[in-house]
């Protein structure tokens, strides 16, 4: 087996779940992806394999049906998924945060109440925070939920951005609460909102508008959430208590950012493969062009940036699964991923020279998909504020 991205001190079931999961990368995910992607069609048979394959409930607690996984063992998941079409890793990754929350933060009954049906993939779950006039600015959010007299919450405002947006059946989603207190961050609440699957109203006051053309990223579902008087019970606050809503959602991200770091490590590893595979195959004067040392170079420094992206990843989620804060590590490693695996793709397509242009070599889709990496739960100039504000706490002149 190849040395790259292996992993030292995983348990027999780890090992075990991921030779499971990488045959069935290379049998069923690898074959279909690029007519799947190009056809912007959603991949129905892999998920259903998936859920057979017990990754929707991977990190799912035993007592609700799950595997009862590390975040380790997910992000090696997903770096194996991802390896064989991103969007894929994509469909589970928002499902996968939405579950971590509940575990995290949910009340006695809402984990009763969804987490067994989450780890069939029965419930599939949405994370939304991002509005039309919100990105990184979380304090913009404008989504208002407005408490009535009996108790309950009517949610009103937009979001954007929301993976299976239309194939999930329960929404984390930020909203703006009144609370009375002096920072407005504390000011934020969490609802867990029911839909029914598919496009259009999928609920009272809740509506699907339709996919959003996208770039890559294609065979998954990117949409708009419109809320509009959407009427929901306090129960329905994750964690039964208003005002905790952006903690929450932060502690959301920070798995989801070592989740885009595994995705990204998956990226470079199919980007490094096609490139040394075409490299050997492909001659120029006379011999492979792998044998040239323009060529050999770059081979060499791609496998060095996966490699280095894979063992930050890694390492973040290590020291989230010992409960220790690790906003600086999972920003490290995200930021890290995400710009090595940029460069790590776009080197194979230069060595494909101009077949990589085609859509007929994997190597174009992954121009593409990789594009993402770079935006997605948060920019690298974002990850550089929080690892930098974070080091002059720590290196403070005294």
């Amino acid at each position: 087996m190849p040395r790259l991205c292996q992993t030292d001190g995983l348990s027999e079931d780890q090992s075990e779940i991921l030779k499971a999961v990488r045959q069935f990368v290379d049998e069923q995910i690898i074959p279909a992806a690029q007519e799947l992607e190009h056809a912007d069609e959603y991949p129905t048979e892999i998920i259903e394999g998936l859920k057979e394959l017990g990754v929707f409930g991977l990190t799912i607690p035993e007592e609700f049906g799950g595997l009862g996984e590390s975040l380790l063992t997910y992000a090696l998941v997903v770096e194996e998924i991802a390896r064989g079409w991103m969007s894929v890793s994509g469909v589970i990754n928002t499902h996968f945060i939405v579950a971590y929350m509940l575990i995290q933060h949910g009340t006695d009954e809402q984990k009763q109440k969804y987490l067994p049906r989450m780890a069939t993939g029965e419930v599939r779950g949405a994370f939304s925070m991002s509005e039309p006039g919100l990105g990184s600015d979380v304090s913009a959010v404008s989504t208002k939920a407005t408490k009535a007299d009996d108790g309950s919450y009517s949610i009103t405002g937009q979001k954007m951005w929301l993976t299976n947006g239309a194939t999930s059946t329960l929404v984390a989603v930020l909203t703006k609460t009144d609370e009375g207190a002096e920072s407005v961050y504390k000011n934020m609440t969490t609802f867990l909102v029911e839909k029914e699957a598919g496009f259009g109203q999928t609920a009272q006051g809740v509506t699907v508008p339709g996919k959003i053309d996208k770039m890559g990223y294609k065979g998954v579902e990117t949409t708009e959430l419109i809320l509009e008087g959407h009427e929901i019970g306090a129960e329905q606050i994750l964690g039964g208590e208003p005002g905790k809503g952006f903690f929450q959602m932060m502690d959301g991200v920070e798995v989801g950012r070592v989740n885009v770091a595994a995705r990204a490590c998956g990226l470079a590893w199919r980007g490094f493969e096609l490139g040394i595979a075409y490299a050997q195959q492909r001659k120029t004067f006379g011999k492979p062009i792998a044998e040239h040392q323009a060529v050999l170079f770059r081979l060499a420094e791609m496998a060095t940036k996966v490699e280095v992206a894979h063992t930050m990843m890694v390492k973040a989620a290590r020291l989230k699964d010992t409960g220790q804060r690790m906003d600086v590590e999972a920003g490290m490693a995200k930021m890290v991923a995400s710009e090595y695996a940029n460069e790590v793709v776009e080197d194979s397509f230069r060595i494909h020279g101009g077949y990589g242009y085609s859509k007929e070599y994997e190597i174009e889709r992954l121009m593409r998909e990789v594009k993402f990496m770079l935006i997605g739960e948060g920019t690298s100039d974002i990850q550089k504020m929080i690892i930098g504000r974070s080091l002059l706490k720590d290196y403070q002149l005294r």
